[in-house]
């Protein structure tokens, strides 16, 4: 029986209806939702393009994010912690499961979780290839079983 999930939700319906998937298969588990950040997502570029836009896109994409949690974890009648990483998604997702990334992205790191629940937006062929798949990536490489809700 799992006692810690994470759950990662992106903004889509397909990653809230994960969340509710794992609250119902694992009513007495301690649920966690995690939004990433995507650095690769700023449209500013590395230099940032004017004075003050990367800390403005970052300033952005937190609240996009505090928001995302919020709308996750209103869909489901329980408790549900939540967590607001910045990094690319599958090694994120991967480090917080593993209890290697740290709590806030600094200090020690937390604790391991028992299972991992992520949506799949059923991308195939093309569109796989060119933007690639956080689910694929996660369900190889995790040392935690695994759960994708299509």
């Amino acid at each position: 029986m799992s006692k810690r999930i994470l759950v990662a939700v992106d903004g889509s319906s397909e990653a809230i209806e994960a969340l509710q998937f794992a609250a119902t298969e694992w009513p007495d588990a301690e649920l966690t939702a995690l939004h990433v950040i995507n650095p690769a997502d700023s449209a500013t570029g590395a230099d940032g393009g004017f004075p003050g836009a990367s800390d403005q896109w970052y300033k952005s994409a937190k609240q996009r994010g505090k928001r995302t949690l919020s709308e996750a974890t209103q869909a489901v009648d329980r408790d549900v912690e939540t967590r607001l990483e910045v990094g690319r998604p599958t090694k994120t997702i991967l480090g917080v499961a593993g209890g290697e990334e740290p709590v806030g992205g600094d200090g020690d790191a937390g604790e391991p979780f028992d299972h991992l629940v992520l949506a799949s937006r059923g991308r195939t062929g093309l569109s796989r290839v060119l933007l690639g798949s956080v689910a694929e990536g996660v369900v190889r490489r995790a040392e935690v079983p695994v759960t994708v809700v299509r």
